[in-house]
């Protein structure tokens, strides 16, 4: 019979009260305090973005609002006054970068994606710039499926065969070809190159069959260092139009991968343990599996089963001398046989229930030998705020107690057994799920509306005792009929500020988790705690001291910063300072520098479009100084975690959707409503090379063997490793050379100025809009005797933001630097204004869009907006958070006759 100890806890209300209880050498004192460090001294800030639908069309304009918070507690930040907001496409280049103001933790605005983009899939990121000391792993960071009505006159898929030979990855790739009603583009001439990340391993030329359908072949050799990339191919339509398509590949790889996890982190030799599992394919995505665990006598000692993306449980009490393989079985019939982690000698294993509304059952079980030790210790804490702690004597194998969970909030928390020597040993993450939110209600007027018929949305806000709340939120509201959506599939603001922004790694539809929540999802959810790596700290890390690296401050506003020095390179003490606009409005400001020649204006705003001038003179009005402005460096773009998100086939899976589009710019251009600069007859290519901007090339901007554009230099600390791997350059000891010339260095022209080829280390990648790399003689042959060994063509960045531009007058610079967005208005027709013109069509994709609904003292709001020329049913989606923490996500539907 077992025997139940309640376990003694002492609940820290605040840090300070409970160490106050304990002597200064006792090495709790030591823990808590560093956790309170942590706490204190490296607030985790975390930015939601709620958009205004799931997907788009080029055209179409994303409207967004951005909520900042901090960890802790959920609740608006007031640490960071600006927000970054990005949009990176497939090739991880940066296409749109946005510079918000934030005011109490909340900024919204709008992005119009341009006629000039290609299809896609596209990351929306969004980060502050005291989140950037803390990695990427906790930005927001979203997929999002960007179609083109203009490309699909012609609809392009692929699917993937994979086959292994030796060490060599062989991939068969089938394109179809159709267009938009299915028809089989027939005897189509296609080109196409594979790229695996960004190095052509094959290229060639074929037909498409009775079918629309072309097969190709091709190998990766190097399957430990490629590992994904992009299949792109243009197909001759006829004479005069070609149509690009670009497919992603994911893997070239059909192998699946599972792993083991179990609870508290290791098996150990007599203790029953649940042991996890997560199933995964070469895609990312969660696979199902069944199973066997045999031991080494072939017995069988479990069996699994997955029961949602891939992942499962299943207990085991592994044995001295032991050991397990499990026989795994993939959905695709597919097995092979995995070695479970060895088991320890001798341990602890910590296990948590959390089937129980109000209380988390804990069980501690020790090895024999581990008994009557000292005191272990159970630390619950959620980023570094700690919420409970509990000690006692290990007298007994097992120890056990209920938790009440209304001691945690809504979220993750982390829950860590340190031993008798105050080691962690154990250590496992449960979501606490509470009523301690908001109890938000939001009804319609009616149960169904008309055509152009005006909609009250009421709001009752309260919180868990009934009283009123004050609460803000956003609303988006579309037509379902024609953008339909998986809620499990969508960001929300609870799986994003709840979830995803607390755990490493993809999480397979984090939504799932937090709509039509039943005894099964809980399951789910606790098998993805069991699985999930997150750490944002390490406890050896923490223990020793050692915190995180601050390199990027919080930023209150906008700073212009730099240096006055004199042509000799020394500081210019008491200089005279001058910062005023070349373009844009901004009140001219001066100011004076310090003894080490620093100046610094702050508290700045402008706008995007604002070009800077900044003069300076010494302390006797001189103007023989040099200045130096400071620049924050760019974030780089990295490789996506939410990479399964991707979709291969973006414009055949939006189909439904783009044929809408094309349908309502048809029927707005034969109203003269349609005002796009590329008009959908003219489209002729689809994907076009990059435009090259302040090119000095003599044979023209872009006419180049090879262009390697800015986005590309990202990641190059310097030029010379931005150029390794361009077709037909190799670098030695600082220079380039053309493998056609390979003893003689390339010619250096940096914004037309012929350089000497050694230059080239000298230039900072960042400051580099592309390089136009010249090597036959159709390029060279104009450059005469100096392009005999080909020709470098690099232009900077000149006239882009944050690029300083030096002149050689000296005492004055120019300044481009990212100003704020400003945002523009969602525009909402008035159809009881007489002036309004009722016949013209109302084809408006998202309905309503309004960042900021404040429900007042007595917890009540409403917004009112007016359908549109077109039926469907309607779907309401409301995001917003309380005051206290509180996060919110209402879905409310109507119809319209």
């Amino acid at each position: 019979m077992r025997i139940r100890y309640l376990l003694f806890a002492c609940i820290l209300f605040c840090s300070a009260y409970g160490l106050a209880f304990m002597p200064d050498d006792d090495p709790l004192n030591n823990i808590l305090s560093k956790l309170e460090k942590f706490r204190s001294e490296y607030p985790q800030e975390k930015v939601h973005i709620h958009t205004d639908k799931p997907y788009y069309t080029v055209g179409d304009t994303i409207w967004f609002k951005a909520y900042v918070v901090n960890g802790e507690k959920n609740e608006l930040s007031n640490l960071s006054k600006i927000l970054y907001i990005d949009i990176i496409n497939e090739r991880d280049s940066l296409k749109r970068t946005l510079r918000l103001p934030v005011i109490a933790g909340l900024a919204w605005g709008d992005i119009t994606l341009a006629d000039s983009l290609s299809e896609g899939n596209y990351r929306l990121r969004a980060y502050t710039n005291w989140m950037r000391n803390f990695g990427e792993e906790y930005y927001f960071d979203k997929v999002i499926r960007i179609g083109s009505s203009y490309a699909s006159q012609v609809i392009g898929n692929v699917s993937y065969v994979f086959n292994k030979i030796g060490g060599k990855d062989n991939v068969g790739a089938v394109l179809t070809y159709t267009d938009e009603d299915g028809n089989p583009l027939a005897g189509k001439e296609v080109s196409y190159n594979v790229q695996l990340e960004a190095r052509n391993i094959a290229k060639g030329k074929g037909t498409t069959d009775g079918q629309g359908r072309l097969s190709i072949n091709f190998t990766n050799s190097q399957p430990f260092i490629l590992k994904s990339g992009r299949l792109n191919t243009s197909l001759k339509l006829d004479e005069k139009t070609v149509i690009s398509k670009m497919f992603p590949i994911k893997s070239t790889s059909a192998e699946a991968d599972i792993q083991f996890f179990p609870e508290g982190g290791q098996l150990v030799n007599g203790l029953r343990s649940k042991v996890a599992f997560k199933a995964t394919g070469p895609d990312g995505l969660g696979r199902m599996v069944s199973g066997t665990v045999k031991d080494k006598d072939n017995n069988v000692v479990a069996d699994f089963k997955s029961q949602h993306a891939g992942m499962g449980v299943f207990a085991l009490v592994p044995s001295a001398g032991n050991s397990y393989t499990a026989t795994v079985k993939f959905d695709d019939g597919y097995e092979k046989q995995v070695k479970l982690p060895q088991a320890a000698a001798s341990g602890y294993v910590l296990s948590i229930g959390n089937n129980d509304t109000d209380n988390l059952a804990v069980k501690i079980t020790a090895s024999p030998e581990l008994l009557d030790k000292g005191n272990v210790t159970l630390v619950c804490q959620s980023n570094g705020q700690v919420k409970f702690v509990a000690k006692n004597n290990m007298a007994k194998q097992t120890l056990s107690a209920l938790i009440p969970k209304n001691r945690f909030n809504t979220g993750i928390l982390q829950v860590t057994l340190f031993s008798p020597n105050y080691e962690p040993v154990a250590e496992r993450l449960v979501f606490i799920r509470r009523g301690d939110g908001m109890n938000v209600n939001i009804s319609t007027d009616k149960s169904s509306y008309k055509k152009r018929e005006k909609v009250t949305l009421n709001f009752n806000v309260a919180d868990t005792a009934g009283k009123p709340e004050i609460a803000n939120f956003s609303v988006a509201v579309t037509n379902e009929s024609k953008i339909p959506f998986d809620d499990a599939g969508e960001t929300s603001i609870l799986s994003s500020l709840l979830l995803t922004s607390e755990l490493k790694g993809y999480i397979e539809k984090p939504n799932y988790y937090f709509t039509g929540i039943n005894e099964d999802k809980e399951m789910h959810l606790d098998n993805l705690m069991l699985t999930q790596g997150w750490r944002r700290f390490t406890w050896k890390s923490l223990l020793a001291g050692g915190f995180p690296n601050i390199v990027f401050q919080p930023e209150k506003s906008m700073t212009i910063s730099g240096k006055v020095k004199t042509l000799g390179g020394k500081p210019v003490a008491n200089g005279k300072v001058l910062l005023l606009a070349s373009k844009g409005s901004m009140t001219i400001l001066d100011t004076i520098t310090d003894s080490e020649g620093r100046f610094t204006f702050d508290n700045l705003t402008f706008s995007d479009s604002t070009r800077l001038v900044i003069q300076a003179r010494n302390a006797k009005d001189k103007k023989n100084v040099d200045i130096e402005i400071d620049r924050v460096p760019a974030q780089l773009v990295t490789r996506s975690k939410n990479t399964p998100d991707i979709e291969l086939n973006v414009n055949s899976s939006l189909l439904s959707y783009l044929k809408g589009r094309r349908n309502d710019i048809e029927e707005l251009k034969k109203h003269g409503m349609f005002r796009r600069n590329i008009m959908l007859e003219e489209v002729k290519i689809v994907e076009k090379k990059p435009i090259v901007k302040n090119s000095s090339n003599l044979n023209g901007a872009g006419r180049a063997d090879y262009v390697l554009t800015g986005d590309r230099l990202q990641n190059c600390s310097t030029l010379e490793q931005c150029l390794v791997g361009v077709p037909g350059v190799i670098v030695r000891n600082g220079m380039a050379y053309s493998t056609r010339s390979p003893n003689t260095p390339m010619q250096l022209v940096v914004d037309g100025m012929n350089m000497e080829p050694d230059f080239l280390s000298m230039i900072v990648p960042s400051d580099v809009e592309s390089i136009e790399v010249l090597r036959t003689i159709g390029t060279t042959a104009i450059y005469g005797m100096r392009g005999g060994g080909g020709v470098l063509v690099i232009n900077t960045r000149r006239g882009e933001p944050n690029y300083t531009a030096r002149t050689f007058v000296p005492g004055i610079t120019t300044y481009n630097p990212q100003g704020y967005y400003i945002g523009r208005q969602f525009y909402s027709p008035n159809y009881d204004d007489p002036k309004v013109n009722k016949e013209r069509p109302d084809l408006r994709t998202t309905v309503f869009w309004t960042p900021n609904v404040l429900s007042d003292s007595t917890g009540k709001a409403s917004v009112g907006f007016f359908t549109t020329s077109e039926a469907g049913n309607y779907k309401v989606v409301a995001e917003g958070l309380d005051g206290k923490g509180g996060v919110t996500r209402k879905v409310l539907r109507f119809k319209v006759n």
